[in-house]
């Protein structure tokens, strides 16, 4: 079994051009381990691969820098500590990267940064600019101005949305555990688990918050969350114990270390990757059972002769929700219609489409190629 483990990873970090690696705030507010972390890039970035960084600690940084031992909760008080310690955690990442050889670029991003699509497109081409020149982007939320509805939740959101974005194939999370650990009957924390196939609803139970609360948040679910969305796109999510100073090498070698998580389907394009991960929807469709069946096992086209009810005020090539009868999402994809000329047809013939709206007209409400299954 572990050498077939073994060769398992290997194979991934043979298909692997691009990595984001994620490091949380308890391996950051010790000075000493920035070096160490540092180091474990330098050497994937020896071996050829596209680095970018995925940072927390400004928040922590902060409270290091005024000597405090709680998190606060005001959020006035959370910004003022991530813009104290933002730049402090930068000057040190600076300094240590041009004692490796290299040059390091800060990006502070929220929520509507990733979503808005102009956004979204700068962000690509602006990281796709700094490879280029041979810099690490290093990236973080931006603490300081970010509210509830801006926020991606935590860094493991961030660096799986940044992978998505990236195509990066692998997604290391660095934390304080060793990997995901198999739960004992007794509640106990028992062996790690190499590989995860599938992410199970028992699996999201059994896992609970690692992190130090007063200094960070997140914990082992966030990271279940962050490897559903990745292996959702295609691809694989590592979580690896980030105390261990030679981990990224060791995963650079494909050894058996932390827990590798296996994706189900091939490699989403980006079309796609758009439309369920970053897109918002401006409205739903509910569909009949002939329709589930049709999207779900066939990868058909939503035809209006499926559409039920139309929910929401939108446009066409607005993104829209589909659900099932029971309110249960099965797929979001660009509309053909706007609302309007969705009410119209619902449940109607493809072939009369164009007497309907009087107008020459799509056969679909969604194409086949504008949609994406949930889950």
């Amino acid at each position: 079994m572990s050498d077939k483990i073994i060769n398992q990873r290997r194979q991934v970090l043979r298909n692997c051009h691009r990595i984001v690696v994620k490091a949380g705030t308890r391996l950051l507010t010790d000075p000493a381990l920035i070096p160490q972390l540092i180091s474990g890039i330098h050497a994937l970035r020896e071996k050829g691969y596209k680095v970018l960084l995925v940072s927390s600690g400004a928040v922590g940084t902060g409270m290091k820098q005024l000597q405090l031992k709680k998190r606060p909760r005001k959020l006035s008080q959370v910004q003022a500590l991530a813009a104290i310690g933002q730049c402090h955690l930068m000057a040190m990442y600076d300094e240590v990267c041009r004692e490796f050889g290299f040059n390091s670029a800060q990006l502070l991003l929220t929520a509507g940064d990733v979503r808005e699509r102009e956004r979204h497109l700068n962000i690509m081409n602006c990281i796709e600019a700094l490879w280029d020149s041979g810099t690490l982007p290093i990236v973080n939320e931006n603490d300081s101005v970010s509210v509830s509805e801006l926020k991606f939740g935590d860094n493991d959101i961030l660096s799986a949305m940044l992978a998505t974005l990236t195509r990066a194939e692998l997604t290391v999370i660095l934390t304080t555990e060793e990997g995901l650990r198999a739960r004992n009957e007794d509640g106990s924390l028992g062996e790690r688990i190499s590989v995860v196939g599938k992410i199970t609803d028992q699996l999201k139970e059994s896992a609970q918050g690692t992190d130090n609360k007063d200094f960070s948040i997140g914990g082992m679910i966030s990271k279940l969350r962050a490897a559903e969305m990745v292996n959702g796109a295609g691809e694989h999510l590592w979580i690896a114990d980030g105390r261990d100073p030679e981990i990224l090498q060791k995963i650079a070698d494909g050894k058996d270390v932390g827990t590798l998580f296996v994706p189900a389907r091939k490699q989403m394009v980006s079309r796609k990757r758009w439309i369920r991960f970053f897109a918002r929807c401006s409205g739903r469709l509910v569909v009949d059972d002939g329709a589930v069946e049709a999207l779900r096992s066939k990868g058909r086209s939503l035809l209006p002769s499926g559409v039920k009810s139309v929910e929401g005020t939108f446009k066409r090539g607005d993104t829209l929700e589909i659900a099932d009868a029971n309110g249960t999402v099965i797929a979001r994809g660009l509309t053909n219609f706007d609302s309007a000329d969705c009410v119209k047809l619902a449940g109607c013939q493809s072939k009369d489409i164009s007497k309907l709206l009087r107008r020459a007209a799509d056969e679909e409400i969604i194409h086949r190629d504008n949609l994406v299954a949930a889950g």
